[in-house]
C-alpha cells in the first residue's frame, strides 16, 4: 500500500462524506476510467516506478482480502520492502478484463484497505488514480474534499516519507485553502503538492517558490 501507520484528521470541519465513502467514490471513479481504456493503454508506464497501470490496479486489491495469516506471509515473501511487488505478482496472470472485474468488486475497500476507517483505501485510490492518469497523460480535478482529506491525512505520514521530504518546508495549495508546515514557501495545486508529498518524480515544475529547490533535490527532480 502507499502506506499505513498513521493519518491525521482534517482540522476544523465536519467531512461531510465519511472516509469510507471517499474510498469508494474515488474507486468507482476510477473504475470508470479504467474501463474505457485500449489493451495498450493498460501496458503503459505510470508513475510508480517499474509499474504499468494493470500491476497499480493490481496492487490496490492485492490486500483487500488478505487475513492476518495471508499479510505475515506476503511480508515474509516479499523480504518487507518488496511485500507490494509480492502482491502484484499474484496477479501476473490476469488479463486488463479480468482486473477491472475483480477491482469492481473491491470498489468498497476492506482488509487492509479498510483500515483507518478507509483512509488507507482513500489515500492508496487517490495517490493512485492520478499515478495511472498522470502517465497516461490524461489529467483529472480530484474533488476538493477528498484531495484536502488525503492532503491533511499524508502530512505526517513517515511511511511515503512526507515528513523527510517536507522538513524546513511551508507547502501552500493555490487551489484551495489546504497549508502545511513551517519554513520556506513551496506553493502549487493541491494535486501537485500531493504528489511531490509522496516522491512522484517530474511534476516539480507545476510549483513554484524558494523553498522548490529543496523539495525537488529531496524528490530526486
Amino acid at each position: 500500500m502507499t502506506g499505513h501507520t498513521r493519518y491525521d484528521r482534517p482540522e476544523g470541519r465536519q467531512a461531510e462524506m465519511n472516509d469510507m465513502d471517499m474510498a469508494e467514490a474515488e474507486r468507482s471513479d476510477l473504475a470508470a476510467f479504467l474501463a474505457g481504456l485500449t489493451p495498450q493503454q493498460w501496458q503503459m508506464p505510470t508513475l510508480c516506478e517499474r509499474w504499468q497501470v494493470k500491476d497499480v490496479v493490481a496492487h490496490m486489491i492485492s490486500y483487500d482480502d488478505l487475513s492476518t495469516a495471508g499479510l505475515i506471509r506476503r511480508f515474509l515473501k516479499g523480504r518487507l520492502l518488496w511485500a507490494n511487488q509480492a502482491g502484484v505478482d499474484e496477479f501476473t496472470s490476469h488479463t486488463p478484463d479480468q482486473l477491472l472485474e475483480l477491482f469492481t468488486t473491491h470498489l468498497r475497500p476492506r482488509g487492509l484497505a479498510a483500515g483507518f476507517g478507509g483512509m488507507i483505501g482513500l489515500v492508496d485510490g487517490t495517490i493512485h488514480h492520478q499515478d495511472i492518469r498522470r502517465g497516461l497523460g490524461i489529467p483529472r480535478q480530484i474533488p476538493p474534499q477528498r484531495l484536502h482529506r488525503v492532503l491533511t491525512a499524508i502530512r505526517t505520514n513517515p511511511r511515503l516519507g512526507v515528513p523527510w521530504r517536507t522538513r524546513g518546508l511551508r507547502l501552500e495549495a493555490t487551489d484551495l485553502e489546504w497549508s502545511t508546515g513551517k519554513g520556506v514557501l513551496v506553493s502549487g495545486p493541491g494535486e501537485v503538492l500531493l504528489m511531490a508529498m509522496t516522491g512522484r518524480r517530474g511534476i516539480t515544475d507545476e510549483l513554484a517558490g524558494p523553498g522548490l529547490a529543496r523539495l525537488a533535490g529531496r524528490i530526486g527532480d
